[in-house]
């Protein structure tokens, strides 16, 4: 019998299509304290060229399939305490594939509280359960009085039969075939039923899209599924997992429970009774495992994707362009308080504060254009950066008659999402960062310097609070905690980190360095001054070998003794490189950046027995580019003046605006009018959409067509495709040509919405958690009737609410 790892090595292959070979190289390097980053970008040789993506996933299929052995070992030790494992259930139990069989296979044998059915068995009726099963020949009742014994509790004929159908029902249901069959029959013809609960339709208006609704297991996105349930939780819903259409005979379900036990209306005194004992097990056993086994599928899978769609727009959101290394000034739009000023320099250094109250009630809007323009000239301030929450377009107003009066500034102003930025100015770090600045004023600084450089910001506020998830309150938090973490740590390393001025939280997310040796670098970095060679950080305390390896090429030292030092290349390969000078003459500094020179190199010259060809043509490649950032150019969007309330808003409107969060069944986009519009997944392009994230991103820059505004429910319905025709007479026009249809394009464009009624946009208003909510519904289908049996079941299982009617 193989080994368990090497079983799980060769699956892993099998899944993502490799050799088994790269898969245990890679198994080797993660168990022995390599990050991802680093075997995707150093190890290519002895990992055949895993890319990042494949690694990714192999690491969470290795977590799966090794959690899955543990549970088979210790399922394996329970069935032999018991006496109870044969060779076949050992076979069985090593065969499972996954969780799920390997729980079906061992519930007859898990133990559990004192059951009907063991109550009966000490009262001495498994052998009627048995003779009653095995001869159908035999009249239950007269069977069943041979049985009766007062003494054992057993008080009548009827007493008896009833402890043998509980036997037999608890071996029906738990035979781990029939209820594999059953659940998946069950997934591929079922459906999720919603209701409205009476008396809740006004204060549950934002679920309304599932006060009548039912869609098949299968065709149902996350963000439905995930709205379903919160509206379930939040006392709005009913839900109702309906099985199929009702049919009878064998092709039913109880059909199908009898099928297996070889139970078939013959005519003989014991079918009817057997029958009804298949009846009973399917309606209040089965049943109840299947629908809490799908509603945990159903959740899992609506969990996997939001997880999936938050990572992915994080992932973007973190990659997006840099302003660069240009004096900035930020501003944290206010009215009553103010509006916060910050001045940060090239580096990012805080060089000006102040406050000026150009809004209601004071009004001082000329005063506030004079004490800018001073401070834009004193710091040589090339960026204005304002936040986009309350007050934003009367702050863009204030900047664009500033940029007007005082062209000689060239200043150029830049609405950024202050998503998270409060979050940041209460953080411990930002107090350790920023000590003497007052926490409204630190939001001004985050604001400035997340223009300058997102990532290098961004990796100081917890992922969940930068306002780009779907429904991310009902995730599992360590399923998106996992996620994230993964994002973060792969976008910090493909950037790569200048050791000399990197903050901790962003030194932390670099291969091999987790928040000790970041503080540590700081201190080294604060007590001797900048780093020289990347040698140096061999000095820090506690910055070992293993750690040095991991994280030496993803840090680099610009202006220091080796121009190498600067780029990606790993210090375990500047050997290559010294091989490449001599070949060529001169110095280091005289091959880099000289493509001529190293376009005449051939990579294969230079390949020994550490360094192979792919290694070798990502030196030669980032020798001509060193340092190079993967990140966009930077490019600003421009709001449409006198546009600035969603009053403001007609349909037929085309305006530019800028992508801040992109869920399942659209994309949110920031108009400029405090209330981020959404246009659905039917309306982002003339073609058919899968996945709206293969169109837009966080951060793109677009033009759009309004087609449709609600004010009263803060909904503005968008599209891309700008020969669309918009509503007429205050009526709505869907995106997809006006047809409602379930799960599909074309439907009504459905809102997202957070737990407290609030429209989520995803990337406006600060430090929206990204909760998504109630809408997402595309239509709402006329139902089929609700399976009673099912209901009145899951009721009993506290799947439902008892007052459902």
């Amino acid at each position: 019998m193989t080994t368990p790892t090497l079983s799980i090595e060769s699956r892993i292959a099998e899944e993502l299509g490799v050799a088994e070979r790269q898969v245990k190289a890679a198994v080797e390097l993660l168990d022995g304290g390599s990050t991802v980053p680093f075997i995707a970008r150093y190890r290519k040789e002895a990992t055949g060229m895993l890319d990042d993506a494949q690694l990714r996933t192999l690491e969470e299929r290795l977590r799966y399939l090794r959690e899955l052995e543990e549970r088979r070992t210790a399922v394996l030790d329970s069935v032999r305490e018991q006496g109870k494992l044969t060779d076949a259930l050992e076979a069985q139990i090593r065969a499972a594939d996954t969780k799920a069989r390997l729980e079906d296979i061992y519930l007859p044998y898990k133990p559990k509280r004192r059951t009907k059915a063991q109550i009966a068995r000490e009262a001495g009726l498994e052998p009627l359960a048995d003779g009653l099963f095995g001869d159908p020949t035999v009249e239950p009742t007269a069977a069943a009085a041979a049985f009766v014994d007062a003494d054992k509790g057993v008080a009548d004929a009827q007493a008896a039969l009833d402890g043998a159908r509980a036997i037999l029902t608890e071996r029906f249901a738990e035979d781990a075939d029939l209820i594999g069959e059953l659940r998946e029959r069950m997934w591929t013809r079922g459906r999720l039923a919603a209701k409205v609960r009476e008396g809740k339709e006004t204060e549950g208006a934002k679920f309304s899209d599932y006060f009548d609704f039912a869609e098949p297991f299968t065709d149902l996105p996350s963000h439905r599924i995930l709205a379903m349930l919160r509206g379930e939780k939040e006392g709005v819903l009913d839900l109702v997992l309906e099985p199929e259409e009702a049919t009878d005979g064998p092709s039913s379900y109880e059909g199908i429970v009898a099928h297996k036990f070889g139970i078939a209306d013959r005519g003989r005194p014991g079918d009817k009774w057997l029958q009804d004992t298949a009846r009973w097990a399917w309606r209040t056993r089965i049943l109840v495992h299947l629908g809490i086994d799908l509603r945990l599928r159903l959740r899992t899978a609506a969990e996997d994707e939001a997880v999936k769609v938050f990572a992915s727009n994080l992932r973007d959101l973190l990659l997006a362009a840099p302003a660069g290394t240009r004096a900035t000034l930020g501003l944290d739009p206010g009215f009553r308080t103010g509006v916060k000023v910050a001045v940060v320099d090239a580096t990012g250094k805080v060089v000006a504060k102040d406050t000026i109250y150009p809004h209601v009630p004071a009004n001082k809007w000329d005063e506030a254009i004079a004490k800018l323009a001073r401070l834009a000239a004193e710091h040589k301030v090339e960026l204005i950066a304002i936040g986009n929450g309350t007050a934003s377009r009367e702050t863009d107003k204030l900047a664009g008659e500033l940029i007007t009066k005082h062209p000689e500034l060239k200043l150029t102003k830049v609405m950024v999402s202050e998503a998270g930025a409060s979050v940041y100015s209460a953080s411990a770090f930002a107090s350790q960062e920023l000590p003497d600045l007052d926490v409204s004023i630190r939001g001004a600084v985050s604001i400035a310097r997340r223009l300058q450089d997102p990532l290098a910001e961004l990796v100081k506020i917890d992922p969940k609070s930068i306002g780009v998830g779907q429904y991310q309150h009902d995730l599992s938090e360590v399923k998106l905690s996992r996620s994230l973490d993964a994002v973060v740590e792969d976008c910090v390393n493909g950037v790569g980190v200048d050791v000399n001025t990197a903050s901790a939280p962003l030194l932390a997310r670099v291969s091999g360095i987790g928040a000790g040796l970041a503080e540590n670098i700081v201190a080294h970095r604060d007590a001797n001054g900048p780093f020289r060679a990347r040698t140096g950080l061999k000095e820090v305390a506690r910055l070992g070998p293993k750690a040095y390896e991991q994280c030496a090429g993803f840090l680099r030292i610009r202006g220091g003794d080796d121009p190498l030092d600067a780029s990606s290349v790993h210090p375990e390969a500047y050997p290559v490189v010294r091989r490449m000078v001599k070949t060529t003459g001169g110095e280091v500094a005289s091959l880099v950046g000289n493509t001529a020179t190293l376009k005449s190199l051939r990579a294969s010259d230079f390949v020994d027995e550490t360094f192979g060809l792919p290694t070798v043509t990502d030196i030669l490649r980032e020798l001509e580019k060193p340092g190079r950032d993967p990140r966009p150019a930077f490019k600003t969007a421009t709001f449409k003046d006198g546009v600035e309330k969603i009053g403001d808003l007609a349909s037929g409107m085309v305006l530019e605006g800028v992508v801040t969060n992109v869920a399942a069944f659209g994309a949110f986009i920031d108009i400029g009018v405090h209330q981020d519009g959404l246009a659905h997944v039917s309306a982002l392009s003339k073609t058919f959409v899968k996945d709206p994230r293969d169109v837009v991103k966080p951060g793109d820059i677009v033009k759009v067509k309004v087609l449709d505004v609600d004010i009263p429910r803060k909904r503005i319905s968008l599209t891309l495709r700008l020969d669309d025709e918009a509503a007429k007479d205050g009526g709505e026009k869907p995106a997809g040509g006006g047809r409602r249809e379930r799960g599909g394009q074309g439907g009504r464009p459905p809102q997202q919405r957070d737990g407290g009624g609030r429209q989520q946009r995803g990337g406006g208003n600060r430090d929206r958690r990204g909760g998504g909510g109630a809408g997402g519904g595309a239509g709402r289908p006329a139902p089929a009737p609700a399976n009673s049996a099912m209901a009145d079941a899951l009721r009993k299982a506290g799947l439902v609410d008892p007052k459902r009617r």
